[in-house]
């Protein structure tokens, strides 16, 4: 959400010279008055509207780039964007390892997996997507090229490299301009309203296991827009926003991602919150030793210096943050297995960290007291109710 309302003000500002700051604040007006009447269904058809905008959005960029942009052929010899790189490589790790990490955060993919209708549905609409999405990435990622190499960016004053898109789209004709700038704004509200329902869908159903008031959760995320549109206007970069939260998801993913395999059914959420801690605490070690003083290490969990530095800092925090988190996992396993088999010694009971978990029957993920069996016949379940089988923390 940050990184929305961020990306919202420099585009105005880059676009338009004027102050993006009553662009956020009417963005947040709007998508919590209709999420708040309309939900999460709502968030679909806004979703709709974004595909088609970013459709637009791309042909329009192409077709008015191609035609009135004109690039200097010596500025691309001498931007040096086409000669091997040391962060190019490092790059070919971390981009993988972040985004696929991060996507384990992000409720609105979650949502949308547990709304398609079948599975066959859901990989039909992943593999879709993920043609559209590689494409548009692909146009997308050239403008900057083009952005450098038509001396548009980095421009005077400087300006950020997350925004080269629409600098270079700037240099159109005004009427250009003006549809770019209703399609930014369609796109960050469609992105803005799903991240709010996946937001109070978590709320409620994973904190308080549905026993709120469904219009407390809602009145606490309007409350919770406020520090983030402070955090968004203050924020020196989009970028960095978005490496910080890919440093937290691949300290804690890769850790929790191992109680998610049958075979692991001893791993429990006392390692998944030691590892995912102890991966971050493992960044700033190695951001210690490498800097050779704390707080350069304190900073590198920030990632102050972001990715364009010429160093192998960046690429050790992320390499650091799962392995660390991994490690750290084990050592909490092995630790906390030590203990129950020291008590279990000790007080004379049975020693269960290894017993295998109770197996959820279909209510649990039905809602159902009924077994589905024939078509014509359904068969009552004479254990009780598993709804409120849970997992364990130790």
């Amino acid at each position: 959400m940050v990184a929305e309302l961020s990306a919202l003000q420099q585009i105005i500002n880059a676009l338009t010279g004027l102050n993006g700051l009553w662009a956020v604040i009417v963005q947040c007006i709007v998508t919590t008055v209709y999420t708040s009447l309309g939900g999460f269904r709502i968030s679909f058809i806004t979703d709709n509207i974004q595909g088609t905008m970013v459709v637009g959005l791309i042909i329009l960029g192409v077709i008015t780039v191609g035609v009135k942009t004109n690039v200097d052929r010596s500025l691309v010899e001498s931007s040096g964007l086409l000669d091997a790189s040391l962060l190019g490589w490092q790059l070919m790790y971390i981009l993988p390892v972040a985004l696929l990490t991060n996507s384990f955060f992000i409720s609105g993919f979650w949502l949308r997996t547990f709304a398609s209708k079948t599975d066959r549905d859901l990989r039909i609409g992943t593999s879709i997507a993920t043609v559209v999405v590689a494409c548009i990435l692909t146009l997308v990622g050239v403008s900057g090229l083009l952005a450098a190499w038509t001396g548009v960016w980095p421009g005077d004053p400087p300006q950020l490299g997350s925004i080269a898109f629409f600098l270079l789209l700037e240099q159109l004709p005004a009427w250009v301009v003006g549809i770019v700038i209703v399609m930014t704004v369609s796109l960050s509200t469609a992105a803005f309203d799903s991240l709010q329902s996946a937001m109070i869908s978590t709320g409620s159903n994973d904190l308080f296991r549905n026993r709120l008031n469904f219009w407390w959760i809602r009145l606490a995320v309007v409350l919770l827009i406020f520090p983030v549109a402070v955090v968004a206007l203050k924020s020196p970069s989009i970028l960095q926003i978005y490496l910080i939260s890919d440093l937290v998801s691949a300290s804690s993913i890769p850790v929790l991602v191992v109680g998610l395999s049958s075979k692991c059914y001893w791993w429990r959420g006392f390692e998944v919150v030691v590892g995912g801690l102890g991966g971050l605490l493992t960044v700033f070690i190695f951001g210690t030793i490498y800097y050779g003083n704390a707080k350069d290490g304190a900073n590198l969990l920030l990632l102050e210096q972001s990715l364009y530095v010429d160093d192998w800092s960046a690429f050790g925090a992320f390499v650091a943050a799962p392995i660390g988190g991994l490690l750290w996992g084990s050592g909490a396993f092995a630790a906390r297995v030590a203990v129950q088999w020291i008590l279990a010694k000790v007080r004379g009971h049975r020693f269960e960290a290894f017993d295998r978990p109770p197996v959820a029957d279909p209510s649990f993920l039905t809602g159902s007291d009924e077994r589905p069996s024939d078509e014509d016949h359904r068969e009552p379940i004479a254990t009780a109710k598993s709804s409120s089988l849970k997992g364990k923390f130790l």
